[in-house]
């Protein structure tokens, strides 16, 4: 439970603070403290990532009761607060606190969603953008549109609803010491010429504390794109595989993240570290082969037209790749094509597109070790549903009600790569049935792990679903350019046989 200031007491602590401690805190003017400015940061070389987002809110389980804690070894903290104050030690500790608002303010907006990925919401955005609509893409819990609440606002076919909120609190950082406490202001920024820790955690040593679009804020790490990598490549692809393969994977991690470093521009960093980004974790340990290939393709992105592509990869894509389109709710991008992923004379057996359950199933019986990638653990996979899991997910995600009750599931669309991009789910409400598309697919099923899929129906309240793949399956699918590199496939060719005309470009970094 958050501690409850008030303004008098607050004024208090900040009175003590500066009377005993004025030795470490002088002022400054707000306009002195370094700015965030995102596009500048990309184009020196760093990326501001989210590590931990929500704090001082109710789901904050980071800041273990409403405090962080930052501690270095060696040297001193430097902190520095938007409104003024600096600071200086060995240790610092910051606390959430609720301060009353003098004057409450009444938050109201349309809120589009939630939508699967990124991706889908932005396309949905990009839409009413051009209908005139101010739009905001956001991740509160999922990702969302937001435009400004007005009246009269016409009827959307989009799902949407009215958020409305009376603000009379806000969420603030206090700097706790023995002498009191001050209210500081953001960007706070928090750095040291050593290694930091964060509540016990070496994370690394530039930070921000940045608030957010929702009352609450996150922690950003400032970080040069190899220590980036360096913290990617082990979780996304695995120390354990082969060079050419962690250089490709180095290469789409650096292009995808400038690519994508707009996604949370509304909260002033790049990047998160969960897979609705790239999985980051700071590393103390130098791996050298992790090293070594990030070395080896220093700078280095895939472009299109001159410019960095949009290079999404995944774990597995059962044997045959995606187009973006087929995946989610955007555009198709040239660079991305439907593929047999395997050899020539594999290609000649199965014809895209694939259209129908029974190719499908023909294709997901044939002999796995011609494909590559076939080692994945969910290459080839089963997975039985019952009506009563459909139904959880479907109250769950608010699509049906608790009286309703599934009679049939099916698809009723494919990609050209057999995926379902549309599955219908009838259910005993007369003239009733639910249809999800493409990404919205699995944000619903989330136990199914890709969109290549069969449906096979056992009873009148059973499915078996056969498929093949693990994620979307569009670009590079990491166990399939394992398989290359060991076959003696250098990275260039990794990334060319997944990436069609993507070419390899050097990119100017200003700072160095």
């Amino acid at each position: 439970m958050k501690l409850k200031f008030t303004f008098f007491n607050l004024f208090l602590g900040c009175i003590s603070f500066l009377i005993f401690n004025t030795k470490f805190i002088s002022h400054l003017a707000a306009e002195e403290l370094q700015k965030v400015d995102l596009n500048a940061e990309i184009k020196n070389g760093k990326f501001l990532i989210g590590l931990e987002q929500y704090l001082g809110g109710e789901n904050d389980s980071f800041s273990k009761k409403n405090n962080i804690n930052f501690i270095t070894d060696k040297g001193l903290l430097n902190l520095i607060s938007s409104n003024g104050i600096k600071h200086k030690s060995k240790q610092i500790n910051i606390t959430w606190v609720d301060i009353l608002i003098k004057n409450p303010k009444t938050i109201e907006r349309v809120v589009f969603g939630p939508f699967a990925s990124y991706e889908s919401a932005k396309k949905q955005a990009d839409i009413l953008k051009e209908k005139g609509f101010e739009t905001t893409v956001a991740y509160p819990k999922n990702w969302e549109v937001w435009i400004p609440f007005e009246d009269n606002l016409p009827d959307f076919e989009l799902k949407n609803k009215i958020f409305r909120k009376i603000k009379n609190t806000q969420i603030t950082p206090i700097l706790k010491s023995e002498y009191g406490v001050l209210k500081l202001e953001g960007p706070i920024y928090i750095y040291a010429d050593e290694a930091i820790k964060i509540n016990g955690v070496n994370f690394g040593k530039n930070f921000y504390l940045i608030q957010d679009s929702y009352g609450t804020w996150t922690l950003v790490q400032k970080i040069e794109f190899a220590d980036y990598l360096a913290g990617v490549l082990p979780y996304e692809i695995g120390l354990n595989s082969p060079l050419e393969a962690l250089k490709a994977q180095a290469v789409i991690a650096r292009t995808w993240g400038i690519f994508n470093s707009n996604r949370f521009n509304m909260d002033k960093y790049h990047l998160c570290i969960s897979t609705q980004c790239q999985v980051y974790k700071p590393s103390n340990i130098k791996n050298k082969k992790v090293q070594k290939a990030i070395e080896a393709t220093s700078n280095l992105i895939l472009t299109y037209g001159n410019q960095p592509i949009n290079a999404f990869y995944h774990g597995s894509n059962g044997g045959v790749s995606a187009t973006s389109g087929e995946s989610w709710q955007i555009q198709d991008y040239s660079y991305f094509n439907s593929t047999i992923d395997g050899s020539k004379s594999l290609k000649k057996i199965f014809k895209l597109p694939i259209t129908s359950e029974s190719d499908l199933n023909n294709f997901l019986n044939f002999d796995t070790e011609q494909f590559y990638g076939s080692n994945h653990s969910l290459f080839r996979w089963n997975k039985k549903i019952s009506s009563s899991e459909i139904k959880e997910k479907l109250i769950k995600n608010k699509l049906i009600n608790i009286n309703e009750n599934v009679l049939d599931l099916k698809s009723i669309q494919r990609g050209p790569s057999g995926r379902v991009t549309k599955l219908e789910i009838q259910t005993n409400k007369v003239n009733k049935s639910i249809v999800l598309v493409k990404d919205d697919i699995r944000r619903v099923f989330n136990f199914i792990p890709s969109n290549l899929f069969t449906i096979n129906k056992l009873s009148d309240d059973l499915w078996l679903l056969r498929g093949g793949g693990f994620g979307h399956g569009v670009g590079l699918s990491q166990s399939g350019a394992i398989e290359m590199a060991k076959l003696g496939f250098s990275y260039e060719q990794i990334l060319n046989h997944y990436y069609r005309d993507a070419k390899l470009k050097k990119i100017e970094i200003l700072s160095q």
